[in-house]
């Protein structure tokens, strides 16, 4: 895909030296992670001990590792036939296992989701629900590119933010169209063959889903989805009615379906998720809305939140990972929450891109014409002002952040800085 490999904002100096892996796997110039694990044996039978697993994932990622620097490097390729049973297939059915105690999020609820009994916070079962998956065009820019982001919207969450602008998806577990792996990964080839720059996993949140989608990840590296599955996938498309053409070439590395995974998500992960998705995910995504104090709790019902999202984003900048981070500006929220968090970026982090969005408007719970609003929430019932917003970009101004590319390209603000 050369004219999204060309495009003038990678001239940018925000992301000088950064995305760099997306870029060369968004363009076919390098294979995806997924690609490569499929390349290298799991090293252990499939139906050993879920701990035997976990010692030859160890193992597997070291491997990885090699390989994925040999390939950067031009001095290795893919083989020739992926291996059998892989290190991708190892990834899936750990995900799988998981899945019987679940420990997907910091929650680590523990149930049998397999069971369908007794269920977590996440109040999900086994089944997988996408709301709609589309070409998504309200990206950042480094994502849509031209074609836009291949955004697939699952149901459900892990968290209870009281503003949820996706709060119909979020709330709501039996929302949209209940999918297998296989129709997952046939819609994910459905986008990139259209011409998507990437698979964009969100939702909700897709951290409750990781057993489904890491099987479709598995299915989609072994070849083209059967006539069946593709129809399947129809059902939720949002944009099944407009025309985009295939464009092989925008879609193959070397003969193999070849699309960078994005992962969108609250990044309220555990290790072990972390883990698995490290050898899956091309580039992150991480939200980051919260403070170290006591907002996490009182507006998403959520603890550990600081803690665990910056233990994660510690591990994306320790493995060398491409992510951009997103902050949320909220109304009567910069000291407790935008301050910290941009402090926290440029202490540990400082050339991480960042979007400092000022889309927050009234939703959900904080929506005074919503059925669903509750009185506590007024104070989140505006818009954020002007002045809050600009003292947000001041702030990362001064210190020194790599946010000005991804914050100010659809800012409402008419700021110039």
């Amino acid at each position: 895909m050369p004219a999204f490999d060309a495009l003038s904002f990678w001239n940018d100096p925000d992301f000088a030296g950064r995305l760099q892996w997306y870029r060369a796997v968004a363009a076919n110039r390098l294979p995806a992670k997924y690609l490569i694990c499929a390349s290298i044996p799991a090293g252990v039978p499939l139906d050993a001990p879920e701990a035997a697993l976990w010692q030859a994932l160890e193992a597997g990622t070291q491997a990885f590792l090699a390989l994925q620097r040999r390939i950067r490097a031009g001095e290795a390729g893919l083989a020739a036939d992926p291996a059998r049973p892989s290190l991708l297939d190892l990834v899936a059915e750990l995900g799988r296992r998981m899945l019987s105690h679940c420990n997907f999020c910091r929650w680590e609820c523990g149930v049998d989701r397999t069971r369908g009994g007794k269920l977590g916070v996440c109040k999900l079962a086994a089944e997988t629900r996408v709301s709609t998956y589309f070409h998504h065009r309200g990206e950042e820019l480094v994502y849509r590119g031209t074609h836009g982001s291949g955004t697939i919207f699952f149901t459900s969450c892990n968290m209870r933010c009281a503003f949820c602008q996706n709060g119909d998806i979020s709330t709501d577990r039996e929302n949209g169209e209940p999918v297998s792996a296989r129709t997952l990964a046939a819609m994910a080839w459905i986008l990139r063959v259209e011409g998507c720059h990437n698979i964009n996993w969100v939702g909700g949140d897709p951290t409750i889903h990781l057993h489904t989608i890491l099987e479709a990840i598995a299915l989609l590296a072994s070849g083209e989805p059967s006539k069946g599955d593709l129809e399947a996938a129809l059902a939720a498309k949002a944009d099944w009615f407009a025309r985009f053409p295939r464009a092989p070439g925008a879609a193959f590395y070397r003969g193999r379906i070849n699309a960078p995974m994005l992962w969108n998500s609250n990044f309220f992960m555990t290790p072990e998720a972390m883990k698995l998705l490290r050898l899956t995910m091309d580039v992150w995504l991480p939200d980051f809305k919260f403070g170290p104090g006591r907002c996490a709790l009182e507006l998403a019902r959520t603890g550990w939140y600081w803690e665990t999202v910056t233990r994660n984003l510690r591990l994306l900048r320790d493995w060398g990972e491409d992510f951009t981070i997103r902050h949320l500006v909220m109304p009567g929220h910069v000291e407790c929450c935008t301050v910290p968090v941009l402090e926290w970026i440029a202490a540990e982090m400082p050339d991480a891109p960042v979007n400092i969005m000022d889309q927050y408007h009234p939703d959900n719970y904080c929506d005074p014409g919503n059925p669903k609003f509750q009185e506590r929430y007024w104070p989140l019932a505006r818009a954020p002002r002007r002045e809050e917003l600009l003292s947000a970009f001041a702030h990362a101004k001064r210190r020194g952040l790599r946010f000005e590319a991804l914050s100010l390209e659809r800012s409402k603000t008419g700021v110039m800085l």
